[in-house]
């Protein structure tokens, strides 16, 4: 698999969407420099209103852009940074990437800690989206679409056109669970 990023985005409040930027600082351990997840504890507010002691697995929200066009074809238009990820992707399948999994992407390493937990906040953006991203299958499974979540294994800048490079864990590999 090879994959490239399109584009980076954060916000410095607890906003739905976040705005496109030129470049995101991952910083080891906590997440993106100036984000209002970034923290050694989970910063999602619904999380520290549980445990705000509890490690924080969502430092960095990656999604792939294709989901965009599969959105388009159900009738909503769905840009980069409107679902809150930081860093939009192409070419891969974050979705089929085991837990553990090391992204390197321009100086930054990104280890994959699960997929995104889409929320009702996604039906307030745009009635109807929800269903889009998370369902479930004609098997029973609940299916989620909405991205993959990452801590920061080691800090550096990333920027639109950094190649995305793959490092699997090794055996056995277990599957996204949402974090």
């Amino acid at each position: 698999m090879a994959g490239v990023v399109t584009s980076v985005h954060i916000s410095p409040t607890h906003t739905f969407s976040k705005r496109s930027v030129d470049s995101i600082k991952l910083i080891e351990g906590q997440g993106i420099e100036g984000d209002a997840h970034c923290g050694v504890t989970v910063k999602h507010r619904s999380r520290v209103a549980k445990d705000p002691s509890q490690p924080n697995l969502r430092q960095v929200h990656l999604i792939h852009e294709e989901l965009f066009e599969t959105l388009l074809a159900a009738g909503h238009v769905v840009r980069p940074g409107d679902l809150g990820e930081n860093i939009t992707t192409r070419g891969i399948d974050l979705l089929g990437l085991p837990v553990g999994t090391r992204l390197s992407i321009g100086d930054a390493v990104i280890a994959v800690t699960g997929l995104r937990n889409p929320c009702q906040q996604i039906n307030d953006f745009q009635a109807g989206l929800l269903k889009h991203v998370v369902f479930t299958d004609d098997d029973g499974a609940v299916v989620r679409l909405a991205g993959i979540m990452g801590t920061v294994a080691r800090g550096g800048l990333i920027r639109p056109g950094d190649a995305i490079h793959i490092e699997l864990p090794p055996p056995p590999h277990f599957p996204l669970t949402r974090v």
